[in-house]
C-alpha cells in the first residue's frame, strides 16, 4: 500500500470511529428519552390510584347519613321561627291575668269611693267648656263654705280636651246635709291675650245622697266675653 492509499484509510477510519463515538453519545440520551415514555403509564395509572379515595370518598358525602343532618336542620328551623305551643298558652295565661287584675282594680276604685265618699255625703264638682274662642283656660280653684279645697292646674292638653267637650272631675268629697256656698275662680287668658280671672258663686243646699255640681265656662258672643256658672245638678 503506498501512502495515499493509507492516509485515506486512515481518514475512512477516523471518520467511522467519529459516527461510532457519536452513536455512544445519542445512546444514554435515546434511553433516558425512551424511559419516561416507558413509564408514562405508571405516571398517568398513579393520579387514578391517588383519586381513588377521593372518587370513593364523594358517595360518602351524599350518603343518607350525610344528607340527615341538613334535612335536620331544615326541620329544626321552622320550630325556631314559631313559638312553642307551652309559650302561646303561658302567653294567654298572662293575658287572662291582666284582664283580671284591670278589672278588680275598677272594683278596688269604686269600693274606695264608696268607702271614703258615702252616697249620703257625697259632693263631686266638674269642669266643661264650650267653644273657648274667647278664653283659655290656665287653672280653677274651688272654695266651699270659704275653704279651699281644690287648686288645678291645667296642661294644653287637658284644656284641648275640654276644649273638644270633656268633662273633668275636680274634686269629690264630704259634706254635711244642709245650706253650703261654693266659689269658683277661673284663670286664663281672655280676648287680646290679656290675663283673665273671673269668678262664680252658688248657694246650694245639700240633702241626703250624692250632690253634683258643674263648673262651665261658656262664650258670650253678643259681648265677645267669655261667660262663667255653675250649674246645680239636683
Amino acid at each position: 500500500m503506498n501512502f495515499k492509499s493509507r492516509v485515506v484509510s486512515i481518514i475512512v477510519g477516523g471518520a467511522l470511529l467519529a459516527g461510532a463515538c457519536a452513536a455512544g453519545a445519542d445512546a444514554p440520551a435515546a434511553a433516558s428519552a425512551a424511559i419516561p415514555a416507558a413509564d408514562a403509564p405508571a405516571a398517568a395509572t398513579a393520579p387514578a390510584v391517588a383519586t381513588a379515595p377521593d372518587v370513593a370518598a364523594a358517595p360518602d358525602a351524599t350518603s343518607p347519613a350525610a344528607d340527615g343532618a341538613p334535612a335536620t336542620d331544615a326541620a329544626a328551623a321552622p320550630s325556631s321561627e314559631s313559638p312553642p305551643t307551652d309559650f302561646k298558652t303561658l302567653d294567654q295565661e298572662v293575658q287572662g291575668l291582666k284582664k283580671d287584675v284591670i278589672d278588680l282594680n275598677k272594683d278596688l276604685f269604686v269600693l274606695e269611693e264608696e268607702l271614703l265618699f258615702p252616697a249620703n255625703t257625697q259632693v263631686a264638682v266638674y269642669v266643661s267648656m264650650d267653644v273657648g274662642a274667647f278664653f283659655a283656660l290656665d287653672s280653677v280653684t274651688v272654695k266651699i263654705d270659704n275653704k279651699q279645697v281644690k287648686n288645678y292646674l291645667y296642661t294644653a292638653r287637658e284644656a284641648d280636651a275640654l276644649l273638644k267637650g270633656g268633662v273633668q272631675q275636680i274634686y269629690l268629697g264630704n259634706l254635711k246635709v244642709g245650706k253650703h256656698e261654693l266659689v269658683a275662680f277661673f284663670t286664663g287668658k281672655g280676648p287680646v291675650e290679656r290675663d283673665y280671672r273671673r269668678g262664680a258663686t252658688i248657694n246650694f243646699n245639700k240633702g241626703v245622697g250624692a250632690k253634683y255640681l258643674e263648673l262651665k265656662i261658656t262664650d258670650k258672643v253678643s259681648k265677645h266675653q267669655p261667660e262663667f256658672a255653675i250649674k246645680d245638678w239636683e
